[in-house]
């Protein structure tokens, strides 16, 4: 009951394709063996068990990170993320989630979190310990994230783009919803291009 009162009382604020087994075995073995670019070599700790995880093994693919909160009006983002994740993993695509109680809306412990994940929006895309994403305690990948793109963080699910190369990273404010036309579009633009990392 708590849990739903204050998510019902969350301020909104915030500014198919398919493809053959084949085509979708040659992008993980791409994946897999592109090299790592800047952007992505970081250690992060797993949110299930806070195992270190180098997101270096997400190289070669086409990545949204995604600042989350369980408390907010957003939250059911989750299921819209899930659903891209599922639809597009197969052609090289991974959904990165970093909860944050930047805006007082994810006060609960990382296993807690984990659970209300899984069990409410049955999310599968890897997620990673709380974690700052603004201002001078950002992580060392929000910090990248923002310089790259150009934005920061400015409220829960704000969601940020990165090509396969890691050389470009587009920001989409919270209001964007995860099948929001333009957002589908940047992450199909992204995942028909190829290239190396640097």
């Amino acid at each position: 009951m708590l849990r739903h009162f204050i998510f019902a009382g969350c301020l909104l604020l915030g500014t198919a394709h398919t493809s053959t087994h084949a085509q979708s075995s040659a992008n993980v073995t791409a994946a897999t063996s592109a090299p790592c670019p800047r952007v992505l070599q970081h250690s992060v700790l797993r949110l299930q068990d806070e195992k270190p995880q180098a997101l270096c093994q997400f190289a070669g693919q086409v990545v949204v990170v995604v600042n989350t909160a369980s408390f907010c009006g957003f939250t059911p983002q989750y299921k819209g993320l899930e659903t891209l994740y599922a639809q597009y993993k197969n052609r090289g695509l991974v959904v990165l989630g970093f909860p944050s109680n930047d805006f007082s809306q994810e006060p609960d412990s990382n296993a807690k979190i984990a659970d209300f994940c899984e069990n409410t929006f049955g999310v599968k895309f890897p997620m990673f310990v709380k974690t700052n994403v603004r201002g001078p305690d950002a992580s060392p990948l929000f910090k990248q994230l923002a310089e790259l793109s150009g934005t920061t963080a400015k409220w829960n699910f704000y969601k940020y783009v990165i090509s396969r190369d890691g050389k470009q990273v587009k920001g989409f404010n919270s209001m964007t919803s995860p099948q929001d036309k333009s957002f589908v579009r940047e992450i199909e633009k992204q995942l028909a291009a190829t290239g190396s990392a640097p």
